[in-house]
């Protein structure tokens, strides 16, 4: 028997989105026997034929998938994600390192409410509270209350990390836990923004969202508030970058309004009749004084009827382009650079003040092992205590 199930070979293509010819123009094949690219891949799908360790290779990376899944006996089950908000056309939906962070995390969830039970928390009202025909900008200004969000306070900082960090405390505070996470545990297992940005649990005991935290730093704040949209609509989901979706949309126009106001970017009107790149140009110090992303403000002038899709799209195209062209002078800086942050420093950023809090007030209270609590982390049992340690758990 092959070690190689012809039910995974095909599962791995169509869930890649890719047309048995499609395939198997990207993978190069040939065959000695006068057989077709296509045609020789059919014959491996249906087991008349095996692949070679190399054409295994090729396929791990046109595929995107690791090379152990196709030494499965079955496909690997499809998480439960609740709705996919995703429709983008020509990006794969599966990725197996994304359904192994959602069935963590909903792991986690479970025992985090379960803490806040034997806390005796009550429920959260706002959590199902809206439904998508109140209008965005309404809905945004319901969510500013209840948080007590003071934008003057959000736009004073520093630094986009330092006006996410107030942003994500007022939500905290509400009873909302944030996660930031890209990967499970190691840059190997790292999840492109592609596939995902966000995702929010819903649940009115302990509502939490994750940030894909491989985006960049200045679009946390729009992630955050676009997936806090989803908990008030009660809608447990997965979002990506399409904006195409009328869920989707609804959401950012939220988190849009949220940050910034329709009227705001009507300042930007006399520049719109330039180059794109003048345009760009122009965006950068405007997103920056309102601490929001280029692509953002970008954003709301396309949905402004201030600029075409075409013109939007290109410079969504330019900011995105400019962004990883940072991420990688940022990587071959830090591979110069020697030593690196902190470990706890990272863990503590990433479960956030609010989570870290939980689970030393129930430690302390003796209503949780540390092997439960190094669950709820994501850390060994043996980190645990002085992660907490490190800084104070409020």
């Amino acid at each position: 028997m092959s070690a190689i199930q012809p039910k995974i070979l095909t599962w791995a293509r169509e869930t890649a989105g890719l047309s048995l010819d499609d395939a198997a123009r990207a993978l190069g094949l040939t065959d000695a026997r006068g057989r077709t690219g296509r045609r020789r891949l059919e014959a491996m799908e249906l087991g008349e034929d095996e692949p070679t360790r190399p054409v295994l290779l090729k396929m791990a990376k046109t595929y995107r998938r690791p090379l152990v899944v196709f030494y499965l006996a079955e496909p690997p089950k499809t998480g439960d994600r609740g709705q996919d908000f995703r429709t983008l056309p020509g990006h794969e939906k599966f990725n197996p390192e994304l359904d192994a962070l959602l069935r963590d995390i909903k792991a986690r969830q479970g025992l985090i409410r379960s803490m806040l039970e034997d806390d005796k928390a009550e429920p959260l009202e706002f959590v199902s509270s809206a439904t998508v025909e109140l209008p965005a900008p309404k809905l945004a200004a319901r969510m500013a209350e209840r948080l007590n969000f003071s934008l003057a306070r959000y736009r004073d900082t520093k630094t986009p990390d330092e006006a996410f960090t107030y942003l994500r405390e007022t939500i905290e505070a509400s009873g909302v836990y944030i996660l930031l996470l890209g990967n499970l545990g190691s840059h190997h297992t790292n999840i492109p923004v592609e596939v995902f940005r966000g995702f929010a649990l819903a649940d009115n005991i302990a509502p939490l969202m994750v940030i894909n935290d491989r985006d960049a730093k200045t679009a946390w704040s729009f992630i955050a508030l676009h997936e806090l949209a989803h908990l008030w609509l009660g809608q447990t989901g997965i979002s990506g970058a399409d904006s195409e979706n009328k869920i989707e949309r609804y959401c950012n126009d939220i988190a849009g309004e949220f940050l910034l106001a329709a009227s705001e970017v009507r300042q930007l009107a006399p520049v719109l009749k330039l180059s794109v790149a003048a345009v760009a140009e122009q965006i950068g110090p405007f997103a920056q004084a309102h601490r929001v992303s280029r692509a953002m403000v970008a954003y709301k002038l396309y949905r402004a009827g201030m600029i075409g899709k075409t013109t939007w799209a290109a410079l969504d195209q330019c900011f995105k382009d400019e962004y990883l062209q940072f991420k990688q002078r940022e990587a071959e800086k830090n591979k110069k650079a020697e030593g690196g942050p902190n470990y706890y420093i990272v863990r503590r950023h990433r479960i956030g003040h609010a989570l870290l809090g939980l689970v030393r007030r129930s430690l302390d209270e003796g209503t949780i092992t540390y092997t439960k609590a190094s669950r709820v982390l994501g850390v060994k049992a043996r980190s645990v205590e002085p992660l907490l340690s490190m800084g104070g758990a409020r």
